[in-house]
């Protein structure tokens, strides 16, 4: 666990290093704070249900711009060699970049805290659902950083890394809203595929278990994907 953690911190203080961090952090508050309150006062609701219905889709474009470095650059510039000759295994390094890229993902939620204090000071809020949603938030953000990783661990190139990591989120995410392409007998496998589904139930305030055991599901995949990619090129 040692390991872990020193991986960890190494890739969660490189984030803020370079500007990436401060990039990603302010396009997403800004997209998120523009398209959540200029529709906030047409709907005349005190509630921040827009906002979480806006997250299924900016995380597919964002958290693969978190997740394109982290293993793609080291491979590109050599380091991932030198990574492994330390006491380290390759679980060590996933899980420890898998929670570099969690916490990245929190570290740009937090802001938006401030959007529920300022709808609470206008009005009656319901926290259940805004703790909902930020639960289902994260457990959503961890599934699309495993699937950036994995897509990181794919190519030496971080411009491939971002595009194959949306092109999959995005399909998640979209999924269930296509199901008029199927035929009859899938529609329920298909429509249990689809990240926006799960997330918007645990954004009501109902946890169901169901929905818990997909996001960990997609992020174990996501995990053992990268963890096979990296083996082929040891």
């Amino acid at each position: 666990m040692r390991q872990v953690t020193h991986i960890f911190n190494k890739e969660f203080k490189d984030y803020f290093i370079s500007p990436i961090a401060y990039i990603v952090i302010s396009v997403f508050l800004l997209v998120t704070g523009w398209l959540f309150f200029s529709t906030f006062f047409l709907y005349n609701q005190v509630t921040l249900r827009n906002f979480f219905s806006l997250l299924p889709l900016i995380f597919s474009f964002v958290i693969p711009a978190i997740t394109m470095r982290l293993f793609s650059e080291e491979l590109n510039i050599g380091s991932y060699e030198i990574l492994l000759t330390m006491p380290v295994t390759f679980k060590d390094v996933i899980l420890g970049k898998l929670l570099a890229g969690v916490a990245m993902v929190a570290a740009m939620l937090l802001p938006t805290v401030a959007y529920a204090i300022t709808v609470a000071f206008l009005g009656e809020l319901d926290w259940g659902p805004v703790i909902g949603g930020y639960i289902g938030a994260i457990l959503m953000g961890s599934a699309y950083t495993a699937i950036g990783l994995f897509a990181s661990s794919l190519t030496r190139n971080q411009i491939i890394a971002f595009i194959v990591g949306m092109a999959i989120c995005f399909s998640l995410t979209l999924i269930d809203k296509m199901l008029f392409l199927f035929p009859g007998s899938f529609l329920g496998v298909i429509g249990y595929l689809g990240a926006d589904f799960h997330f918007q139930n645990i954004s009501k305030g109902i946890i169901d278990s169901r929905d818990i055991i997909y996001f960990l599901s997609v992020v174990f995949i996501g995990l053992y994907g990268a963890h096979l990619a990296m083996q082929e090129k040891e």
